[in-house]
């Protein structure tokens, strides 16, 4: 489905994307008091892994992932995990938590010597893996999503930008080697100056 601006606007009074599908996770609560979010997190996630399509990320951010269908599942079934948007191979977006709460997304994490960042973070997830790359569809998605954040909320900025491996090195892997930032800066430019 081709995006349209509309669909990436931000309603800051409730915190959701307007042409985001809400799916509400039970992980998500307040931010500290005092801290907004002024951190992008990007992530990648499949499940099984290297699988797309299934619904399976959903049922795992809202603690219904059966961990009898997949040995995998049953590994991780118990984790209490959440992002605020998901972006799945066709661009869709589904938003599990809004802007202004905190989801679960980032674990045990540190940016420029801050710790904790699921405080202060926006975390968003692609369908995808480390081993292949992803698609242009969700790069106008990401990218758009990402100016439409920073237009909402001024504590955000593309220079606030970061992947999962970069808080938690040595922990996680993710966006992976395959997550191309040269492109999505270079879709930022355009998307970045279309809202200013």
């Amino acid at each position: 489905m081709p995006a349209t601006a509309g669909m990436f606007d931000i309603d800051t009074n409730t915190g959701l994307m307007a042409g985001a599908r809400l799916v509400d996770s039970p992980n998500q609560d307040c931010r500290p008091p005092g801290v907004i979010a002024d951190l992008i997190v990007v992530h990648n996630i499949s499940l099984p892994p290297g699988e797309y399509g299934g619904p399976w990320i959903e049922a795992l951010f809202c603690n219904q992932l059966p961990p009898a269908q997949h040995p995998y599942f049953a590994t991780i079934a118990h984790l209490q995990v959440s992002s605020h948007l998901l972006i799945r191979r066709d661009g869709e977006l589904v938003q599990f938590v809004p802007f202004e709460r905190r989801a679960w997304h980032a674990g045990a994490s540190v940016y420029r010597g801050r710790e904790r960042c699921n405080d202060f973070s926006i975390g968003i997830e692609l369908e995808g893996s480390d081993d292949e790359p992803f698609e242009l569809v969700q790069y106008l998605s990401l990218s758009r999503a990402i100016a439409a954040l920073c237009a909402a909320y001024p504590s955000l900025s593309r220079d606030r930008l970061t992947g999962h491996s970069d808080i938690a090195p040595g922990r996680k892997t993710d966006p992976g080697p395959y997550f191309d930032w040269q492109q999505l800066n270079g879709l930022l430019d355009l998307d970045m100056a279309a809202s200013a």
